[in-house]
């Protein structure tokens, strides 16, 4: 498990010392308005915290980004390929302090092996930084999850296109 903290911790650190050069570099005349809705989809390395396991992490969501405002609501999924199954759906609600960062927060449900009716309260936290191209955006993404049985932090890639 410490060679895991060490390459995570690792990871971690070149994602974000990237992410602030790349702060530095944005210039004023790439700003525009973020676009109303928004569908997303994020693949990270998943870390099961109470199974010392890592595994593959996806997850999909629609957010409406409220007009003026720097406030969006949404739908999410998340799927964690492992021998349980995981999956969580939730209503999110994002905050942009800045054009280019997010927070997330979807408080929900998860179930395992297609189970909804064994389905437990789950708490998803998730921070991304995005580069636009046009209508598309992509960047680093990190995301931390609880539930009754499990929690698990993920480091992947956003990709969303806005409209």
């Amino acid at each position: 498990m410490t060679s895991l903290k060490h390459t995570l911790l690792s990871f971690s650190l070149l994602v974000f010392s990237t992410v602030a050069t790349a702060q530095e570099t944005h210039s004023a005349s790439n700003h525009h308005e973020h676009h109303n809705h928004e569908i997303g989809m994020g693949n990270s390395a998943v870390v099961l915290l109470t199974e010392e396991e890592i595994t593959y992490g996806m997850h999909l969501h629609y957010i409406y980004n409220i007009q003026a405002s720097k406030l969006g609501l949404g739908l999410g999924y998340e799927r964690i390929f492992d021998e349980h199954k995981h999956n969580a759906v939730g209503v999110i609600f994002s905050y942009r302090p800045l054009e280019m960062l997010s927070f997330s927060l979807m408080p929900g449900i998860s179930f395992e092996n297609g189970e909804i009716e064994n389905s437990s309260p789950a708490l998803h936290f998730e921070t991304a930084y995005e580069f636009e191209f046009e209508d598309f955006h992509f960047g680093p993404v990190l995301e931390f999850a609880v539930d009754r049985k499990d929690a698990h932090l993920g480091l992947g890639i956003h990709i969303g296109v806005g409209f």
